[in-house]
């Protein structure tokens, strides 16, 4: 569906790939990239397995490039510290959503130079994070 939406769209540069986002191996193709969208894991994800996933930004991620995430603002707000992990990881700030928005929504640009691909390496794991009940 995305990938006919994107061709609906015209945009012929874009490549849909359909498969496990937390394989790092699934990006061998596409990496270095200029944009990587991290939007509606890190909600979802251990605190942990977040700032994992910005390291392995650095290997995903152009020089000059932009990751664009998400996170909710709810109770750890956890959108500063990552914030301080994108910038320990060579990436500046761009823009970020102000906390009374009730959402995190961030881009940041990296100035490193991209790492080596971690073959068989694995970003995160998905997280209940429903309240029981």
């Amino acid at each position: 569906m995305a990938a006919e939406a994107a061709r609906a769209a015209g945009l012929h540069g874009v490549e849909v790939v359909v498969g496990d986002a937390a394989a790092v191996d699934r990006y061998a193709d596409l990496a270095p990239a200029d944009l990587v969208l991290v939007c509606g894991v890190f909600g979802n994800v251990t605190d942990d397995d977040v700032r994992r996933t910005v390291g392995y930004c650095t290997q995903i991620c152009a020089t000059g490039g932009t990751v664009v995430w998400t996170r909710h603002r709810g109770e750890p707000d956890l959108v500063p510290r990552i914030c301080e992990w994108f910038a320990a990881e060579d990436f500046e700030l761009g823009w970020l959503s102000a906390p009374e928005a009730g959402f995190g929504v961030g881009a940041h640009r990296f100035t490193g130079r991209p790492r080596p691909l971690d073959r068989g390496g694995r970003m995160f794991t998905f997280v209940d994070t429903r309240p029981p009940g």
